[in-house]
């Protein structure tokens, strides 16, 4: 099992484009993945769930991954992240 955070850091935050960048991604691989807070963790292949969170930039999401394909699914999120979701 993989655990860490993120850090939302586009400038729209965790809308709807930015939350079906993340589903398509997570969603390529088998590994079970959650994210949210201490107090919600949703499951991160629904965009619903994701979109619930209200993601603003800024916010820190805890994230984890469990799995054969984790370390591969973890590095897809961490780019993606990284790369502000391909909007900036």
């Amino acid at each position: 099992m993989i655990e860490d955070k993120i850090t939302i850091s586009n400038k729209a935050g965790l809308h709807a484009r930015a939350a079906a960048k993340l589903v398509e991604v997570v969603n390529k691989f088998e590994s079970q993945f959650e994210i949210g807070s201490d107090e919600k963790m949703v499951d991160g292949k629904s965009i619903l769930s994701i979109m619930l969170l209200a993601a603003s930039p800024g916010t820190v999401l805890d994230i984890k991954l469990n799995g054969s394909d984790e370390l591969e699914a973890f590095t897809a999120i961490n780019d993606l992240v990284e790369n502000k979701f391909g909007e900036e």
